[in-house]
């Protein structure tokens, strides 16, 4: 069974850092591209980073420079070190896996595996 289990979230002052993970089973997870996207409230689900199976990283705009994306083959492991966070950073964080590319993607469409997401929320 392919699946996506996020973890991680919590409630984080203004400025503060969080690390989410995710645990991927049931893919040949060393060849997938993987992302990492938010919603916030009564907004769409943006894209936030995403990492190729070379372990290429991108960044939107909103997070560059304060959060990382890394991933562990041999654990099957995606994280997203979140550093100087704001209260706009607060949203479900969900992980997405790319079975049928290898390369980044900012487009929802291009995963096919979506975990159930872990909340963060950030306090003023």
């Amino acid at each position: 069974q392919v699946q996506l289990v996020e973890s991680g979230g919590g409630l984080v002052q203004a400025g503060g850092s969080l690390r989410v993970s995710c645990a991927a089973s049931g893919l040949t997870f060393s060849m997938c591209a993987m992302g990492w996207f938010r919603q916030a409230s009564g907004k769409e689900r943006e894209w936030v980073a995403c990492i190729s199976s070379a372990s290429s990283t991108y960044y939107a705009d909103s997070v560059k420079g304060r959060f990382t994306i890394s991933r562990d083959n041999a654990k099957k492991m995606v994280y997203l070190q979140m550093n100087s966070l704001k209260p706009e950073d607060t949203a479900v964080y969900y992980c997405a896996a790319s079975r049928r590319v290898s390369y980044c993607s900012s487009q929802p469409g291009a995963y096919d595996t979506w975990g159930q997401g872990t909340q963060v929320t950030v306090s003023s």
